[in-house]
């Protein structure tokens, strides 16, 4: 069962990838995680540059991926690139989250944190909404290149944020989405946009 997180550690992190976003000048979607890597200096290796046994060990460490920090304090990705594009940006994403929050541990925590933010920092709610046409799972996989599996929960993720977000047919934004969209140069216009 998935560990739920309190809303306010949820608002923390939706914080803490809009500080990334804004830090680091992430303003184009899709969003790639191997551009965020990148400028926060985290070297990303995928499986197949490693020899026949030391990739048998990153497999049963991770089908996926995974991140360590060297001796001198460096922050390496590992990732299996047999994978489709969505799910490797994804596991890379979630490697930087716990890079990002400051994970020490391997917690069942953590864990739902590294999720959530990878979750959340590819498809973002607020630039969602703010798509160009109409808004459905297939348009959200065409448009963040994420998988279809992501894009059908980000849908539904979107869904029930616009249901909370949506007060006399207007989305009220908190403070931190209108810094996000800011980031993507989508104009706000007072903070609130049609709920439609």
């Amino acid at each position: 069962m998935a560990t739920r997180l309190s809303d306010e550690e949820y608002e923390e992190i939706k914080e803490q990838i809009v500080s990334l976003f804004s830090e680091y000048d992430i303003k184009c979607v899709p969003i790639s995680s191997f551009e965020i890597a990148t400028k926060l200096g985290i070297a990303i290796w995928p499986y197949s540059a490693l020899g026949k046994e030391r990739r048998r060990a990153a497999r049963r460490i991770s089908e996926d991926g995974f991140s360590v920090e060297t001796e001198k304090h460096e922050w390496v990705i590992f990732y299996n690139d047999s994978k489709c594009y969505g799910r490797i940006n994804n596991t890379i994403m979630h490697e930087i989250a716990h890079f990002w929050l400051g994970h020490i541990e391997e917690t069942v925590k953590e864990e739902a944190e590294a999720k959530f933010f990878a979750k959340y920092a590819l498809a973002p709610p607020p630039l969602i909404h703010n798509m160009s046409g109409e808004i459905n799972a297939e348009t959200i996989h065409d448009t963040f290149d994420i998988s279809y599996e992501a894009a059908l929960n980000a849908y539904k993720y979107y869904l029930k944020w616009k249901r909370k977000k949506c007060n006399d047919n207007v989305i009220d934004y908190a403070i931190y989405e209108k810094r996000m969209l800011k980031c993507f140069d989508i104009e706000v216009g007072g903070g609130q946009v049609e709920c439609s």
